[in-house]
């Protein structure tokens, strides 16, 4: 009988996480973080991580793991989920692997490439070379650089469209070469893949609500603490929503309101690129989404039978 995988995905504020936890309840399962930036030890409010009422009805894993003052990367993030994964399956539980990065799933469901180390100078050349031609020349730049990536790398998606062209430049062999001999860790799981699809309208209403409750946590002394911390400035926690527009409102640049104005477009913004993902990347997972929760939990639980 194969291993049964579940993997749930949706933008942020969809309601993942409660959804998550009455899964693993009526599966008798485990959940699993794929969120890249609730791995940080000292972002809690911020990065919206399940609270401990919530994690004391289900076994999370991969919360608060790490320092923000540490790099991690896909890749360590791929060798903590294999150990929580069959450390669950060892224990005879469902994994629940939840959240809303979508490289995260792309990896687990297409494995990780074995693209050598991209030396910082090779990097940083073609960060240059991105911000000074701007992303429609730069996408022109990389489809002659590598044709390959034609069509299948959207041009304003910044970071793969960099990734893309220092790999060809650095290693002489398309993204999309490494990609093709690249096997996925879990082919012999049955894997669940479950995206809920919440409608705009509705969404935009969550998030809204879940900003106001952020502030209601204190999430400004959040940030203060973080500040104290003097994190370089290249590391992944720096980008997380909500640090630059709250140190803007610290410093007397703008006002409360205007702050959370902010933050909650980046995080519509941020919800659209995710969905943007979804449409590309999760064309075959089950899209389910009801505003009563009983209904979601059915249909999702259908979906894992």
């Amino acid at each position: 009988m194969p291993k049964k995988l579940i993997l749930l995905a949706g933008p942020t504020a969809s309601g993942k996480s409660n959804l998550a936890i009455k899964l693993a309840n009526k599966l008798d399962g485990e959940i699993i973080n794929a969120d890249s930036m609730q791995v940080f030890k000292e972002f809690n409010i911020l990065s919206s991580r399940p609270s401990s009422n919530e994690t004391s009805k289900a076994r999370h894993h991969l919360y608060g793991i790490i320092s923000v003052r540490k790099h991690f990367s896909a890749g360590d993030w791929l060798k903590q989920a294999k150990k929580k994964i069959n450390a669950c399956l060892s224990k005879k539980k469902v994994p629940i692997v939840v959240g809303g990065t979508g490289l995260y799933f792309n990896i687990i469901i297409n494995g990780i490439s074995k693209i050598p180390n991209i030396d910082s100078k090779t990097r940083n050349k073609v960060r240059k070379l991105y911000k000074k031609l701007g992303f429609k020349k730069f996408y022109n730049q990389l489809i002659k650089l590598d044709p390959k990536s034609k069509g299948r790398i959207l041009p304003t998606d910044s970071q793969r469209v960099q990734r893309a062209y220092e790999v060809k430049l650095k290693t002489k062999k398309s993204l999309f070469d490494w990609f093709a001999i690249t096997k996925s860790d879990f082919l012999d799981f049955e894997i669940k893949k479950i995206f809920i699809d919440i409608p705009r309208m509705e969404l935009l209403k969550k998030i809204s609500s879940r900003t106001e409750q952020m502030f209601k946590n204190k999430c400004i002394n959040e940030v203060k603490r973080f500040n104290n911390l003097k994190v370089n400035k290249s590391l992944s926690a720096n980008k997380l929503i909500g640090v630059q527009e709250i140190n803007e409102f610290l410093k007397g640049s703008i006002s409360l309101e205007k702050c959370k104005d902010l933050i909650n477009i980046k995080t519509r913004q941020y919800a659209k690129r995710q969905n943007t993902w979804a449409r590309g990347h999760m064309k075959n997972w089950r899209k389910v989404y009801s505003k009563n929760f009983s209904n979601l939990l059915k249909k999702s639980l259908k979906v894992v039978s």
